[in-house]
Order: C-alpha cells, then sequence, then structure tokens
C-alpha cells in the first residue's frame, strides 16, 4: 500500500506580504518525514474567504491528509474555521469543548473571556477538537472527500507541541502497517552536497531506490538522511549505509543520535574522555575557535584558554613570536602560526593547540598570499602540523570556515586520522 498523500494549506496575509516568514511547513514536513510521510504540495493564500473555500474542496479531494495552518486567531480576518465550514456545507456553533478550553484558559491568567475569544469556541458542527497545550485557540479535525484535515494554530510552538503531543498519534494509527519508516542521520564535514553526490554516483551507482537519500546543507556540517519506509528498504539499509560510511571516509563526523552536536561539542567530547586540554593563537578568526568552544558547557575541562593575537605587535607580546620572523616571513606564513602555536602551548600548558593567520579581506592580499589564503598550524610541542590553504569567501565567510576547518583538524589528530580531507586536496595553497 503507498503512503497517503499529504498537503499543507497555509494562510495569511502577513506570509502573502513576506512580514513573517513561512517557517511552519518546514517544521510539519520534517516532523511528518518521521512518520514516513512526504508533503506532496503546499499552498498559500491570503486571508481570503472565497480562495479559502476554493483551496480547501480542491485539496481534500486530491489528498489523504490535508493540515490547515493558521487562521484560528479571535480576530475578524481568522478565517478557517468559516471557510472550512462553508466548504463541509454545515453550520458554524459554539463547541462546548473548545468554551470550556477558553474558559479555563482565561481563568489560568486572569483575562476576561470577551466576545473576539468567544469567536475561538465557533467551530463548524460536528468537528473534533485538537487540544492546545501552549495556546487559546484549539485546534480541529473532521473527514471530508476520504481525507482527514486537520486545523492548527499559526503560533509556532503552539503548532509544535499540537503536532507531536496530538496529531501525530492520529496519523499514526492510519498509516498502514506495510509503511515501516527508519531515518539515519549522518553529520560530515569537508564534503559539499555536489562532490558528495558524485562519489556516490560514480562508487554506489546502483544505490536502491527503497532507501531515500537526502542532503541537509548547513554551515559547518552536511547532514546526510537515510530514509526507510517499507520492511524491503529496511532490510536493505544495514549493508547500504555501511557502503555509504566507506565513500564518506573521515568525513564522517557521527552518527546522530538525538539533538545533533557541533564540531566543537565532537571534538570536546573526544578531549574530555582522553583529560586533554586545548588552547587556541587566533589572528584572522578574532577568538571564533575559543568562542565555539567556549559555547559549550562544560567545556573549561578541556579549554582554559585561548589567544587573539591581531597585530605583530602583540603576537610577539603575547605568544613570543619572533619579531625577526615575522619581519622577514610575514604574519600569514608556516613560521609565524608555528611559533603562534607552540608559543600558546607554553603559555597555557595545554595539550593540543590550533593557530591560525589569514587574510580575510576583502583587502591586504598580494600575488604571493592572495585574500583568502590562511596558514594552520595544530599539534602538541614538538609534532606541529601545518597547512595553506586558499579560501575564496566573503570575510565573515571565511572566518567560520576557518573556524571550522581548525576544529576538525584537531579532531583528525586526535584520532590519528592520515588522510587527506577534501578541503585540503582542493583548496590547498600552493596547489599539490
Amino acid at each position: 500500500m503507498s503512503a497517503p498523500n499529504v498537503q499543507l494549506l497555509l494562510t495569511g496575509n502577513e506570509l502573502m506580504t513576506g512580514d513573517i516568514v513561512d517557517s511552519n511547513s518546514a517544521m510539519m514536513a520534517q516532523i511528518l518525514k518521521e512518520l514516513g510521510l512526504k508533503v506532496n504540495r503546499k499552498v498559500t493564500v491570503a486571508d481570503d474567504l472565497a480562495l479559502l473555500v476554493s483551496e480547501i474542496t480542491y485539496m481534500a479531494s486530491t489528498s489523504d491528509l490535508l493540515i490547515i495552518n493558521g487562521g484560528l486567531g479571535p480576530t475578524v480576518d481568522d478565517l478557517t474555521a468559516q471557510a472550512l465550514a462553508l466548504a463541509l456545507g454545515v453550520e458554524l456553533s459554539q463547541h462546548p469543548q473548545a468554551l470550556s478550553h477558553l474558559t479555563h484558559w482565561c481563568l489560568q491568567r486572569g483575562t476576561e473571556l470577551n466576545a473576539p475569544n468567544l469567536k475561538q469556541a465557533i467551530l463548524p458542527k460536528g468537528c473534533q477538537i485538537i487540544a492546545n497545550s501552549r495556546g487559546s485557540a484549539v485546534g480541529f479535525y473532521v473527514r471530508y472527500k476520504d481525507c482527514d484535515i486537520y486545523c492548527t494554530p499559526g503560533v509556532p510552538h503552539e503548532l509544535k507541541a499540537m503536532l507531536i503531543e496530538q496529531i501525530v498519534p492520529l496519523i499514526a494509527k492510519k498509516i498502514p502497517s506495510d509503511l515501516i519508516t527508519e531515518v539515519t542521520r549522518l553529520q560530515v564535514f569537508g564534503l559539499g552536497e555536489s562532490s558528495l553526490q558524485k562519489a556516490i554516483d560514480e562508487q554506489l551507482p546502483n544505490w536502491p531506490t527503497e532507501i531515500e537519500l537526502g542532503f541537509r546543507a548547513g554551515m559547518p556540517l552536511l547532514e546526510i538522511k537515510l530514509t526507510t519506509n517499507t520492511k524491503q528498504g529496511l532490510a536493505l539499509k544495514s549493508l547500504w549505509q555501511k557502503k555509504l560510511v566507506k565513500v564518506l571516509g573521515d568525513h564522517l563526523i557521527a552518527e546522530v543520535q538525538g539533538k545533533p552536536k557541533s564540531l566543537a561539542e565532537h571534538l570536546l567530547n573526544q578531549l574530555q574522555q582522553h583529560n586533554i586540554k586545548v588552547t587556541t593563537a587566533e589572528s584572522c578568526t578574532g577568538g571564533l575557535i575559543a568562542s565555539k568552544l567556549t559555547e559549550i558547557s562544560g567545556s573549561s575541562s578541556s579549554f582554559e584558554a585561548g589567544f587573539v593575537t591581531y597585530s605583530n605587535e602583540m603576537k610577539t607580546a603575547m605568544l613570543d613570536v619572533p619579531a625577526s620572523v615575522l619581519a622577514q616571513e610575514g604574519a600569514v606564513s608556516e613560521a609565524v602560526v608555528i611559533a603562534m602555536a607552540q608559543g600558546a602551548l607554553l603559555k597555557s600548558k595545554a595539550d593540543i593547540a590550533i593557530a591560525v593567520s589569514g587574510i580575510a579581506g576583502p583587502n591586504g592580499g598580494s600575488k604571493d598570499k592572495p585574500v583568502g589564503t590562511v596558514w594552520f598550524a595544530w599539534g602538541r610541542l614538538g609534532d606541529i602540523k601545518t597547512q595553506c590553504l586558499q579560501l575564496p569567501y566573503k570575510r565573515r565567510q571565511f572566518q567560520q570556515f576557518v573556524a571550522a576547518i581548525g576544529l576538525d583538524l584537531l579532531r583528525r589528530y586526535q584520532q590519528n586520522l592520515t588522510t587527506i580531507p577534501n578541503y585540503i586536496a582542493e583548496r590547498a595553497f600552493p596547489p599539490q
């Protein structure tokens, strides 16, 4: 049996004018996907009664599951209940359960149950209430033209709670038993979507249709999703996941369990497990690497000090980088980042360090050292590794990439990974 045809109808003048950005449909799609359901069609309309009635009628006739979002409030432009009643050909009436909810909600807040609030209890006759644990507007459910229609509030945190607490359990009961959904998430760093897709096409050309492969680009981590909705897909998944992991190689950071972790979190977890302390020596990133580490609770067990030495004078004063080396080699050089890393290790007494110095732009570059040039040094005293990259991005993006690469180089160092990551193979400067 095939999966239900799912459609979304969003309503609101604010959505149409751009005053509010639609994040609700993305949230709904993500939650529904966990059930193995894919949104096939999404429509956004203004607060116009005729338009709403027309869309509800059409979408109910072409879908198995329709979620209407928005238009449940107390104001005159909240039209969902009225539009649905017209589409169904039923009257509007005061729903006792909705009235009870509103009365209790107002009593809790010490507010008066006024006429505009009472509008939220005037619903299509015969509908079933969907509880709202966060707000005044209840949701409601009807079945029309063999379609299950769920009406939900537009406030994001109310919508999310209603979906998870009320609607998902209702939908789950109606999903065909042969649809078994399992989603695996893999976090990857250093491979872009196009590079990864090319590698999969070349190395895994017979990828099974029973396993849906999806990519979610992010900065800095790329998330890969493997989704199966059938018993056949579930049986194949373990084998093909192993094949994919082999393609990803050392670019694979982790399989996501629960809330995704950042690069800094993965690194700190490794360091904490082995009681290792890290320090940072930053120039072009202005302390961004240290910031990413310290934004994590408990980071002080592995990170005690970092150094932001933006000028040559501070590189010498704070990290003992020889002025003669700075004068001869320039701040963006292998010799300087080695000295920065060594100085940070000696000053902080940490075990490992990452040092970066580069030209973030848009000015300051030269023929030999164009904008985007950055030197990295990382490792322990007596074992400092170095690499120069060319990252031709705008200033802020450049800093973000440098910080992420710095964290990844430490991750690889800590795990004794010796393979060359894609960002070095593609961005080494001069080209290798």
